[in-house]
């Protein structure tokens, strides 16, 4: 599983990581690792709203939408972020 580069949203004000194939990610389980990290979530049922330094929007079928619009930024982000949830790089 790999996700695609960062891209910058329409909007110009986020990036989007998409994975490769599309998962099945237990949203549950993430709001959990997220929140022993001290990290503030909004569990939206079908996605997660998570408070990093940017907010960081979390779908179940893995797309991750940073709002940053700074690339450098939105890739620091990412990576914690997977490393926190356990992603695979």
């Amino acid at each position: 599983m790999t996700y695609s580069t960062l891209r910058l949203c329409s909007g110009r004000a986020a990036f989007e990581a998409v994975p490769r194939p599309k998962l099945s990610l237990d949203l549950g389980q993430i709001r959990g690792r997220l929140e022993r990290a001290g990290i503030p979530v909004t569990d939206a049922r079908v996605l997660l709203i998570a408070r990093m330094e940017r907010e960081v929007t979390v779908a179940r079928d893995g797309r991750i939408l940073i709002k940053s619009a700074d690339a450098p930024e939105a890739a620091r982000i990412l990576a914690r972020l997977r490393s926190l949830i356990d992603l695979p790089a």
